[in-house]
């Protein structure tokens, strides 16, 4: 309950955003006729995304009916795109599933025609909490990393990763992220358990994100980005690694970004922060409002495990319109394979992405794509739910709500994408819009509450009754 109310909390304050950092550029002509595609997935329909018809006709807007309004006159950010992490647990679980099973889901996933399109991976440079075990790329003390090598990778995560860029092709969006650099390099000497890392080393650490890069690249894997630190304010019983804010201002601003810069590596995404909503803000002004910091930086990364406090997003997008803004991790802690089949785990995904998407963001990531059917495997027993679970013994294929409600948004909103003014009059029907670059809109309506709810959707003059039954999701294509 506590997600909801925040989410209220955000919908009273969402339009504050609708009056600010309108694009600029040529807007998108809109193209939509009266046929509208209407896209429902509802708890009583069992998970399935159904595809029905309506249309739009001359009508006005009345005071008194739940009404949402969609304006294209007003264009905001342009969206990259939705995706999710490859992590040593995704891709040591797909690894375990039969070929046709292991397509099925590269499919379901990345396929923009028969699954959701995701665009965007995520990995982790070094073990996280979703690792078999504890590495890095590197010798003990070899601080000139001559012996860095990614042979850790080659057997799992590349191959995944690589099957996805066939699938995604040029416009595939890769950057990735560390839990931890390696013990010798850290105050606690130890990967786990938090500790800082150490002053001698920060350029050592720099050099070693070069060495990933070159190394991924020479794998034919493009990085688009990175980010700093994953969650630099978590001391963590699995790979974790401190950075107060001025710590990490003095990393990016002396070692990372100068480095990044001398090795011709200056159009790499630097994301800072990378960690949850709440003290985002408060991380970043420092590091944004110096100049000599901020030209190394292109967005910052954010979480979910605060509860939804959405409006510091919109504090940060009004205060730093030029600096993005993207969600780089979530999932749903504490599996339990009892709730593989609750709805509350897809309507925590749309909540999330919804007010996200309202608060500026630029594109979407979750966490590990697939895991096993134990939650893992995670070796510090951090288990948790993805949108696809892998029944490694049976070789069956679990789907859960998440990936069905993420669909509604990633299938149908597509890289360079604009957002719309998406305005709706009640507070149990959420809503975002955007207008595609082929001038087609999409909006998606959210109900979570346990009733069907009568609704008008309003465009440029135009109306189109509709009911979004109790507990759904649907996506209008005009």
């Amino acid at each position: 309950m506590k997600n909801k109310k925040l989410s209220h909390i955000a919908f009273a304050i969402a339009g504050i955003l609708c009056t600010s950092n309108v694009w600029t550029q040529t807007a998108i002509k809109p193209v939509y006729a009266n046929q509208v595609s209407v896209y429902t997935t509802a708890e009583r329909n069992n998970r399935q995304m159904v595809e029905a018809k309506n249309s739009l006709s001359p009508g006005s807007l009345e005071r008194n009916t739940v009404t949402i309004l969609i304006d294209p006159n007003h264009q905001f950010e342009e969206w990259i795109g939705f995706g999710g992490a490859i992590t040593d647990a995704a891709a040591e679980t797909l690894a375990k599933l039969p070929k046709e099973k292991q397509d099925e889901i590269m499919t379901a996933y990345f396929d923009p025609q028969k699954g959701i399109g995701y665009n965007m991976i995520r990995t982790n440079m070094n073990s996280c909490d979703f690792s078999s075990d504890t590495y890095d790329y590197v010798k003990e003390n070899d601080i000139k990393l001559e012996s860095f090598d990614i042979a850790h990778d080659r057997k799992y995560k590349l191959p995944f990763i690589k099957q996805a860029q066939e699938i995604i092709g040029d416009n595939m969006k890769f950057y990735f992220s560390p839990w931890s650099p390696p013990a010798w390099m850290k105050t606690n000497n130890n990967m786990l358990y938090g500790g800082y890392l150490k002053k001698e080393h920060y350029q050592t650490w720099a050099n070693y994100f070069i060495k990933f890069i070159q190394a991924y690249e020479a794998e034919n894997i493009p990085v688009w980005g990175l980010t700093v630190q994953n969650e630099p304010m978590s001391i963590q019983i699995w790979e974790s690694c401190l950075y107060l804010p001025k710590q990490e201002q003095e990393f990016l601003k002396k070692y990372l970004g100068p480095t990044l810069w001398k090795n011709d590596m200056k159009n790499k995404k630097v994301i800072v922060y990378d960690h949850n909503r709440d003290f985002g803000y408060h991380y970043v002004s420092d590091m944004l409002n110096d100049p000599e910091t901020a030209k190394y930086i292109w967005g910052v990364g954010l979480h979910w495990y605060d509860g939804g406090m959405y409006e510091n997003n919109i504090c940060l997008n009004r205060a730093f319109p030029n600096i993005k803004m993207g969600f780089t991790e979530g999932c749903v802690e504490g599996y339990d394979p009892n709730r593989l089949q609750s709805i509350a785990i897809g309507e925590r995904y749309a909540t999330n992405i919804l007010n996200d998407m309202n608060s500026g963001f630029v594109f979407w990531t979750d966490w590990n794509i697939v895991l096993d059917e134990f939650g893992g495997p995670n070796h510090v027993k951090n288990v948790c739910f993805a949108p696809i679970h892998g029944i490694t013994k049976t070789g069956e294929v679990v789907y859960t709500y998440a990936y069905s409600y993420i669909g509604h948004f990633s299938k149908f909103i597509r890289p360079g994408a604009r957002r719309l003014n998406a305005v709706s009059n009640s507070r149990d029907l959420q809503t975002t819009s955007f207008i595609n670059t082929d001038g087609h809109i999409a909006v998606v309506i959210l109900n979570t509450t346990g009733r069907m709810i009568p609704y008008t959707l309003y465009i440029e003059g135009k109306t189109m009754e509709m009911e979004s039954p109790a507990h759904s999701i649907m996506t209008c294509i005009l």
